[in-house]
């Protein structure tokens, strides 16, 4: 079978899984279903170890990863304990406990970090040990965090769905025999099974978003410049990718997003954003949430996403949710992302795909990329951002009438762990390996930062759905997700 019709849709084996692993019963230990700020809380106060903290976590690691395969590259635990007790010494001695301090931290496998095994969920990197964190993951770990070893993703963040040939498939926290989503998909695992407090993630398509969904779970797509990360192609331009958190709760979602975010000098578009501490929700009028839906039919939804998406939106308080018209052709927006996002690829990862050795690491999607990528003019590079653009001064338009806009952050319901990806929903097929995550092209194209909102739950598996704020307002995001726990989740 050619790279093309594996990516574009063709009949494809599924991907191997072994065994039959079901969730664990049993309670979750007192420790590990702390909040992350207030485990912070409890050991700045002396009320609890650092040591005590780590343990807890590594126990249950060790209990429950292996029915998801969530964690990989695991540090050693007695290095991981000694650097625990390090910092137990480190506070009685006076030193000050940052905003992460002594929480046990699994750094997504597509950020670098210093000393410890980065694959990039690829055959090519199996060995690579980098010399330097990168920017968020350094923020983290001089807030005071303990990185205790990597959480899974698919190859270089490619597709939805957490799979690759070094570490195998990361098992759905609600069922291990169900997709778990990606890219960040082994951090909302880790995440929502108690294995860590708290998790970093990043979002090309949806990778912050779609995971979160499927793990009922909380991630937020910052907009561009909030979290600058190691330069990568054009940093005059903004990239469609970004660095970004994911939590249990809308109070841990913030502290992390406050310990990644700050401008940086290598990113000239990190500058200037507004404050994350002031948001400004209306207080004399309901907030009006914008529900674009399906884009009036354009998007393939499985059964019951749309009404779950529009009944959590109806459960946060004090808010409307009007239908919103896009007012833009999907097909136009969705070709813009396909276009930059092939172009990006192409540039950064041609020349593994020049040396043929390497050429036959890479997995059939990303050869595809690479490929299309290459046939791309700079016409069509030229059309893509003028789309871009457009839709741009759309959504002001948009946020001239509304606070907010929302649509599913998943298009389907957790699919089969062995699938490569969705090849058909509701009966429509998908033309490429990427097209079922289409929901989540406008939340990147637009650099407005997303929030990804547990909405519910059906047969036991969640869905969430995906709420858009104006450029620079994650100060808005943050209250209304704060705003919508004063509710109970429907299980």
């Amino acid at each position: 079978m050619s790279e093309e019709t594996a990516a574009k849709g063709g009949v494809v084996p599924p991907f191997a899984v072994a065994g039959s692993l079901r969730a664990p019963a049993g309670d979750i230990p007192a420790i590990c279903a702390m909040a992350a700020g207030d485990l912070v809380g409890a050991i700045g106060a002396g009320e609890i170890s650092v040591a005590e903290v780590v343990t807890a976590f590594l126990d249950r690691i060790a209990a429950i990863n292996p029915l998801h395969n969530a964690i990989v590259s695991l540090r050693p635990r007695g290095e991981t304990l000694a650097e625990a007790e390090a910092k137990d010494a480190a506070l009685a001695a006076g030193a000050d406990a940052g905003p992460l301090f002594g929480l046990p931290m699994a750094i997504k496998d597509l950020s670098p970090t210093k000393g410890l095994t980065t694959t990039f969920g690829s055959p090519l990197h199996r060995d690579h040990v980098p010399d330097e964190d990168g920017i968020s993951t350094a923020r983290i770990r001089a807030a005071g965090a303990i990185i205790i070893g990597k959480t899974n993703a698919p190859e270089f963040g490619l597709g939805s769905h957490t799979f690759n040939e070094i570490f195998g498939a990361t098992g759905n926290a609600f069922d291990p025999q169900r997709s778990a989503g990606g890219s960040s998909g082994g951090a909302a695992v880790a995440l929502a099974t108690r294995m860590v407090p708290i998790a970093d993630g990043s979002d090309m398509g949806g990778s912050l978003r779609n995971p979160a969904a499927f793990n009922n779970v909380y991630g937020l797509r910052p907009s561009f410049g909030r979290v600058p990360s190691l330069p990568a192609g054009n940093v005059f331009e903004a990239q469609l990718a970004t660095d970004g958190p994911m939590a249990r709760s809308a109070e841990d979602l913030a502290l992390l997003l406050r310990v990644q975010s700050g401008a940086d000098p290598r990113q000239p578009l990190s500058f200037g954003l507004d404050s994350l501490e002031a948001p400004r929700l209306p207080q004399d009028r309901p907030l009006r949430i914008g529900w674009l839906g399906d884009f009036g039919g354009h998007l393939a939804m499985e059964e019951c996403i749309l009404d779950t998406g529009l009944a959590a939106l109806a459960r946060i308080p004090g808010a409307e949710t009007p239908p919103a018209d896009l007012g833009f052709d999907p097909e136009q927006l969705w070709q813009s992302f396909v276009v930059q996002r092939q172009a990006a690829l192409a540039m950064r990862y041609g020349p593994l795909y020049d040396d043929p050795a390497k050429r036959e690491l890479l997995k059939s999607e990303m050869q595809w990329e690479i490929e299309t990528g290459r046939t791309l003019s700079a016409i069509d590079l030229c059309r893509a951002y003028e789309s871009r653009t457009a839709l741009h001064l759309r959504m002001l338009d948009l946020f001239a009438g509304f606070d907010f806009l929302a649509l599913p952050a998943a298009q389907v319901w957790p699919f089969p762990i062995g699938w490569r990806w969705p090849q058909v929903i509701a009966g429509r097929p998908m033309d490429s390996y990427h097209r079922w995550m289409e929901c989540v092209a406008l939340g990147t194209l637009s650099g407005c930062p997303v929030l990804a909102l547990p909405a519910g739950f059906r047969d036991g598996l969640p869905a969430g759905v995906q709420i858009i704020a104006p450029h620079g307002r994650e100060a808005d995001l943050l209250a209304l997700a704060s705003a919508s726990e004063r509710r109970p989740r429907p299980r």
